[in-house]
């Protein structure tokens, strides 16, 4: 076999496999780089949502609100919440006639995996107690969410 039997069948196949492996190893870092993305979006985004709606009620639908607002967590976080909200938020809310708007004027992404994400997301809340001035306070918050059944939910919530 002459050099150009080696050419044809050994360094062209071998070459052809290099740069198939070589495409389908970009197009897999471009998959991922995508996947990464969108989860950044979509959680970064009901991150924003979630934090929102927990930390929001007013005086007379405090139990509803709040009972729905669970439909946006997971794990121990959800079962956390469940109990300080019946035990103590509810109560005051109805008692005190206490009510809260949260707003959330910014928020970042931290990290984000198609299935987990983490987001430091700042929120305004103003409180209003019966008749008295509302109160404003403005915090900050560490957000961990997991996608669960194809939704972002949040795992973990810590006050920084």
């Amino acid at each position: 076999m002459g050099t150009a039997g080696v050419v044809a069948y050994g360094l062209l196949p071998a070459l052809a496999l290099t740069l198939t492996l070589a495409a389908g190893y970009l197009k897999w870092q471009e998959s991922t780089v995508q996947g990464a993305e969108l989860a950044q979006t979509e959680s970064l985004q009901a991150a924003k949502d979630a934090v929102a709606a927990l930390l929001s009620y007013q005086p007379d639908t405090a139990e509803q609100e709040l009972a729905a607002a669970q439909n946006l967590l997971t794990g121990d976080f959800k079962a956390e919440y469940a109990r300080l909200t019946e035990e103590v938020v509810i109560p005051a809310a109805k008692q005190q006639k206490i009510g809260a708007q949260a707003t959330v004027p910014a928020a970042a992404s931290i990290s984000a995996a198609p299935d987990h994400a983490v987001a430091l997301v700042l929120v305004n809340q103003t409180v209003t107690v019966g008749a008295d001035a509302p109160t404003d306070t403005a915090s900050s918050i560490r957000v961990s969410m997991q996608k669960v059944d194809g939704r972002w939910l949040i795992s973990d919530f810590t006050p920084v």
